[in-house]
């Protein structure tokens, strides 16, 4: 467990070689957990020699971290939170971050809050399912004017949710609610497991969560700050079908990150790391060799000098 300045505790998990030259930080979605990456985890592992140390932490919130007071309850409070993650998880060595959904504005707040902190510590991206640009592009696969109503009907219940405290009522109807949340959260494909985990993530959030993160997530901005990481490896995926983050939120970030690739994997929806997790998977390891490679680099720049003078 972590234990934050306002007395949140987030509960971190751990795994890979102790004495890895690079971190892989990953940050799950809204009214989801560390789970949501598990495919990933397990596909990092199997790197052998050359795999990364993984941390992977429940959002304040959510999953077994524990309750967060309503004023914590935004994008600003979790940059903050994922900066005291990397300073206390991984204090050196590059650091890739990936973040699914929230947990990708979470990464953009870091950047936003800690700018020197992030340019100094942060090698690498991978953002999936994500936006920088609140609910600009959401339509939930609905026609615009219909959009707008259930929008403005979501804002409003939200802000009621918010205030209902730590309570999970919402478990004894998810069974009913299982056909519109497998609308909206997949895509063509939907394998058992994958779904019976994100509805368990959100039987698990109280309402507080569920409703007081709503009101920063759809208004945060964030392109700009994309703009001034310069050129790091970077991925961007998002699922053609995803009706919550739809391809132009992806196309605009990768258009922010000069050195991104951008994917958009064809019929799948949001919840690409469970839904699509090979392509998700490939995505991050890549990017995992070529921070690896850099900073293998870097090393012998930096001893080159050393053996230059003990020849001379």
């Amino acid at each position: 467990m972590l234990t934050l300045a306002d007395g949140v505790q987030l509960h971190v998990s751990v795994s890979g070689p102790k004495d890895a030259s690079t971190t892989v930080v990953l940050s799950h979605g809204w009214c989801q957990d560390r789970r949501t990456w598990r495919h990933q985890i397990a596909a990092l592992g199997e790197m052998g020699h050359k795999a990364p140390r993984v941390v992977a932490y429940d959002t304040r919130g959510h999953g077994r971290s524990s309750a967060t007071r309503l004023r914590g309850a935004t994008l600003a409070q979790l940059g903050d939170d994922m900066a005291e993650v990397v300073r206390r998880y991984a204090p050196s060595g590059p650091v890739i971050l990936a973040g699914h959904s929230m947990g990708g504005m979470t990464i953009m707040e870091y950047a936003h809050r800690h700018p020197e902190e992030f340019a100094s510590r942060v090698s690498g991206l991978l953002l999936v399912s994500t936006t920088a640009e609140g609910h600009t592009h959401t339509r939930y696969g609905l026609p615009p004017q219909l959009a707008n109503v259930l929008r403005i009907g979501e804002t409003v219940g939200a802000g009621l949710l918010a205030r209902a405290g730590a309570w999970r009522p919402h478990r004894a109807v998810l069974p009913a609610l299982r056909p519109a949340l497998r609308w909206l959260l997949f895509g063509d494909e939907c394998a058992e497991d994958a779904m019976l985990l994100t509805m368990r993530a959100l039987g698990r959030a109280p309402l507080r969560s569920i409703g007081g993160f709503r009101e920063s997530i759809g208004t945060q901005a964030r392109l700009d700050t994309l703009a001034g990481l310069g050129d790091m490896p970077a991925a961007v995926l998002v699922g053609s079908r995803d009706r919550l983050t739809p391809p132009a939120c992806a196309e605009s970030i990768a258009g922010a990150l000069p050195d991104a690739d951008l994917t958009v994997v064809p019929g799948a929806g949001h919840m690409l790391p469970l839904e699509r997790p090979r392509e998700v998977s490939d995505a991050l390891i890549k990017i995992v060799r070529r921070v690896s490679r850099q900073a293998k680099r870097d090393r012998r720049r930096i001893a080159a000098p050393g053996r230059a003078q003990k020849a001379a």
